[in-house]
């Protein structure tokens, strides 16, 4: 049985504003879209990553690299490098995001004429992660019904800054007591331009129409 490597790397914080323009220039120069993923631990980021990819592959020929941040572990690296999707953890040891100068080591070390799309799963957090630019082309803000229907309300400069929200675990609104369109209505609140998608991983339920949207470069382009 062939054993999957899974390398680990240091956040490590510096300069910038230097980084994201070395990175922006590095996804330019390797025609990569790279999206920064943010929400709370336990949303549904990575569950998500692993129905997007497949199918971005499948459907629109989408090659994806995932860049998973955690303060410690490699579980969600491995999670996905056991459903053959491409995967790097990079561990923070307390940091609350990721930095620009650790994501532009990791994409300096790899061979990114392999990939279309780069998928950043920032740490855990509504608050640090969106108060950095890495470099991507957008950000996505991921929110799971169990949150509460104010979390966008609460969090704002998240969702205001996002290029598109997901909601998760749409399976889950007969269980609870919560209105999904309030979900979505608060975000539209915050951020009317905002693509709302709303999916259940679990399901496979709304997952589609968010793949139609990345696959179709339908976002902007920041850099």
């Amino acid at each position: 049985m062939n054993e999957k490597k899974i390398n680990i790397y240091k956040n490590i914080m510096s300069s910038h504003e230097e980084w994201t323009g070395k990175i922006r220039d590095i996804l330019k120069q390797n025609n990569i879209t790279m999206y920064n993923i943010i929400g709370s631990p336990g949303c549904g980021k990575t569950a998500l990553l692993e129905k997007l990819c497949p199918l971005l592959e499948k459907e629109h020929g989408k090659k994806c690299l995932v860049l998973e941040g955690d303060v410690e572990t490699a579980n969600d690296a491995e999670r996905l490098s056991a459903v053959n999707i491409h995967a790097h953890q990079i561990v923070t040891h307390g940091a609350c995001h990721l930095s620009a100068e650790t994501i532009f080591r990791v994409l300096s070390d790899l061979t990114l004429a392999d990939y279309d799309i780069v998928f950043v799963e920032n740490v855990g957090n509504l608050v640090c992660p969106a108060e950095f630019d890495i470099g991507e082309q957008a950000k996505i803000a991921v929110i799971s019904v169990t949150e509460g229907e104010d979390k966008p309300l609460k969090y704002p400069l998240l969702f205001r800054d996002s290029e598109a929200a997901v909601i998760t675990k749409i399976d889950l609104v007969p269980y609870l007591k919560v209105n999904a369109e309030q979900y979505k209505q608060n975000i539209l609140n915050v951020n009317g331009k905002s693509e709302v998608f709303v999916v259940s991983s679990d399901k496979e339920e709304g997952i589609g129409k968010l793949v139609t949207w990345l696959g179709s470069a339908q976002s902007t382009n920041r850099g």
